[in-house]
């Protein structure tokens, strides 16, 4: 017994006519009574008397009516929202905090603008965790600082390139000198962003290449109250330049190039290997390239 027998069934139970209910299904008069039959032998019923060429529903067929409704009624309703479930299910997206805090804010404008009835949900974290989140499921797609700890799990995609500054106070001692090395930055304290922060992880790779290990004064996951010390004078630091492009603008703070090192970096698109994208993650995925480029 499957679907199409309650479908046809329905019919004929409707129409208590086996020829007018091949004509509205759009299949041969056969068809019709051979379904009705396997439809009475394998539940060992009848389901209509016939008498003097027209045929009658049982009792039987009264209950089974309703059954069949029902069921079909179910099965219409399952395949509307089975189809319609990536329009109504919302992305979730997490983002490292200075994406969160500098990018996802113009990428929305131009979800609003180009995907009006996309829903998503962000999260908004350090690195490490938003990549955590993507391996155990919690989240779809995600957009973090540098490259995932696990490429064995993960696709990466890079999609917005910018590189870390140095940056100090307009009156720091540093900005006398016509080159810094590397060396040179330990005289001063530093202020840095917390551990497990896709900045944090690229600035402590950077120094301990040079056999270097850092000892921050300050941690913060904030990167304006970094900004603001660097401002006062309290020390210096190491920040994305996308984040303090304006601060610089402003003249609230000054960026010095470093001797010999290469600071660029890139942000990247990240879910898991095995994870069925939806359209919708699709398009977000074309939408944050298509707003990267724009950016060069």
């Amino acid at each position: 017994m499957t679907l199409r027998h309650l479908k046809i069934f329905s019919i004929v139970y409707q129409l208590q006519n086996i020829t007018k209910a091949a004509a509205t299904l759009h299949i041969a008069q056969p068809s019709v009574s051979i379904a009705i039959k396997e439809l009475e032998n394998y539940y060992g019923i009848v389901l209509f008397d016939r008498i003097n060429k027209r045929i009658y529903p049982t009792q039987t067929a009264h209950k089974l009516y309703g059954y069949a409704l029902h069921i079909i009624d179910l099965y219409e309703e399952m395949e509307t929202d089975i189809k319609n479930w990536e329009d109504d299910s919302p992305l979730k997206v997490g983002c490292s905090i200075t994406i969160g805090n500098f990018i996802f804010p113009q990428l929305i404008k131009e979800w609003e603008k180009k995907l009006p009835k996309m829903k998503f949900k962000a999260i908004i974290n350090n690195s490490q965790i938003i990549e955590e989140r993507i391996l155990n499921n919690e989240i779809d797609i995600a957009l973090i600082e540098g490259k995932g700890l696990h490429p064995d799990q993960l696709i990466q995609t890079p999609f917005l390139e910018d590189h870390l500054c140095l940056i100090v106070s307009n009156d720091h001692p540093l900005t006398k000198l016509k080159r810094i090395s590397l060396e040179k930055l330990l005289d001063y304290p530093f202020l840095l962003r917390e551990s497990g922060s896709g900045v944090r992880d690229l600035v402590d790779a950077l120094f301990l290449t040079h056999h270097i290990e850092l000892s921050p004064i300050v941690e913060s996951t904030s990167t304006q109250a970094i900004v603001r010390a660097v401002n006062e004078n309290v020390g210096i630091s190491i920040l994305p330049y996308l984040m303090v492009k304006e601060d610089i603008n402003k003249g609230n703070i000054i960026s010095l190039p470093i001797k010999d090192l290469d600071l660029s970096r890139q942000f990247s698109i990240i879910y898991h290997k095995n994870k069925y994208l939806t359209h919708h993650a699709k398009a977000f995925i074309d939408l944050c390239q298509s707003w990267a480029e724009n950016q060069t």
